[in-house]
């Protein structure tokens, strides 16, 4: 890597977003969720048009893009609300609540017939105000303005129907950063069996029960597209090192790692070991870089990965992708992060040996937990906790029963994590009315000094 391109990546400001940058890109507040990589080329899908998001490139995460008419029709254009509008609508809203209540308590929506005849603005209408370059605030006004219902609803009605409305004809795009929260969040959300059905709060207590800190050495068996080896390296910062080991000879892919923007810095501190290096005596040279990456490409190819490049998977809902064929064209080279998971050379591994991880983190869900307890706990420091995920419990039981037996580790115990996640409005805070009510168990205990 040239001198400038260095120089360049450390000026790089990480709240703004940057060319070749992954996003997360929020659409109609969380009705879609989708992953892409920012280049001049690429382009995002909503509804039958696709839109360049060229105008994301150097804008700050958590900006809110509307459509608009642009000089070549409707593109994505940044709301930026003036902080006077802000505290008008505020003082507004403050002085409307009693005269809202008031009215909420005179009216209801029993004599409100939902049979179409409401609204007297036909599509045609709509469609002539497009073609005038009318906005789509502007069409959602009209729409109120010709609804003879929407006066006799409710507040909460009437905010419904304006969302709906707003969603419809003036989508709005959030530009949100990619961290182990959000990317983890989006997943669960949408395909959860990529990850395991590792929730957010499962992999925080995993991530706590591994004692995951700056300068640790931390062993990881990630088989959840490297959401783990990612949350790991994000909470080292550039300080430690994550080793992703792997039985056998093809590596797990890790591409969800991709996703997090991580710095050289940090993705060189993410390194790929198999159990066979680790567990043997003598250590084989390492091959070049160009071998070891080319190498790593024909196996990630093999296992067949979930990646944000790829074409999309057959789907129902296609509005519901992640990898779908609105979030990025094809991207040439230039736009490529840089490589995390290299092979780790053979000075690393032999320091490992010597010293022994300081923490074991597992989230191998198709997996049988003690084959590989057995094998890796033995690489790892005494008194180092580790921490097993699975989406089942009976497995887990049958690991903690041998690990007693065995007399390996203490303080073992299951956990089971619950999250309960609330709407938090006006008079309306409750539990969310769909929640996801199963969220994995998690062995974690601290090993002990070997018998011999």
């Amino acid at each position: 890597m040239s001198l400038t391109i260095l120089q360049s990546e450390s000026r790089r400001n990480p709240r703004l977003t940057w060319e070749g940058c992954s996003v997360l890109l929020d659409v109609n507040d969380g009705d879609r969720l989708v992953f892409a990589r920012l280049s001049p080329a690429s382009t995002l899908k909503i509804g039958n048009k696709s839109f360049s998001l060229k105008p994301l490139i150097g804008c700050p995460f958590g900006s809110l893009f509307q459509i608009e008419n642009g000089g070549n029709g409707p593109e994505l254009a940044r709301v930026m609300p003036s902080r006077e509008e802000e505290g008008i609508s505020c003082q507004e809203t403050e002085e409307m609540k009693e005269e809202q209540v008031t009215k909420d308590e005179l009216r209801d929506n029993r004599a409100i017939v939902d049979n179409n005849k409401a609204q007297s603005l036909s599509s045609e209408d709509i469609d002539a105000m497009r073609s005038q370059g009318a906005t789509g605030d502007e069409i959602v006004e009209a729409l109120i303005a010709n609804s003879a219902t929407f006066d006799k609803k409710t507040v909460f009605s009437q905010e419904k129907y304006r969302l709906k409305k707003q969603k419809k004809y003036a989508p709005r795009v959030l530009l949100r950063r990619p961290f182990t929260r959000s990317i983890c969040e989006a997943y669960f959300k949408k395909y959860p069996a990529r990850i395991g059905f590792l929730r957010l709060d499962a992999l925080s207590l995993l991530l706590s029960f591994g004692n995951v800190t700056a300068n640790s050495d931390v062993l990881v068996v990630d088989m959840v597209g490297g959401l783990l080896t990612g949350a790991v390296a994000e909470r080292l910062g550039g300080k430690g090192s994550v080793c992703n080991t792997y039985v056998g000879n093809t590596p797990n892919p890790m591409d969800i790692v991709r996703i997090f923007n991580f710095d050289d810095e940090i993705c060189s501190r993410i390194m790929r070991s198999s159990l066979a290096d680790l567990t043997s005596s003598q250590i084989e040279p390492t091959k070049p870089n160009g071998e070891n990456e080319d190498s790593i490409n024909v196996q990630e190819q093999a296992s067949q990965p979930v990646s944000m490049d790829e074409s999309p998977l057959p789907s129902t809902d296609q509005s519901s992708d992640l990898n779908s064929e609105s979030i990025v064209s094809p991207l040439t080279k230039v736009f490529k992060c840089a490589k995390a998971g290299d092979k780790a050379p053979p000075e690393v591994i032999n320091l490992w040996k010597e010293n022994g991880f300081t923490s074991l983190i597992i989230a191998a869900p198709q997996s049988d937990a003690w084959s590989l307890v057995k094998d890796l706990l033995p690489l790892v420091a005494n008194s180092a906790p580790f921490a097993i995920y699975h989406q089942y419990v009976q497995p887990l039981a049958t690991c903690m029963h041998k690990l007693q037996l065995e007399k390996m580790a203490i303080s073992l115990q299951i956990s089971e994590p619950w999250l309960r996640e609330y709407q938090v409005l006006p008079s309306r805070t409750h539990p969310f009315m769909q929640m996801n009510a199963f969220g994995g168990y998690i062995l974690s205990g601290t090993k002990i000094c070997d018998r011999q």
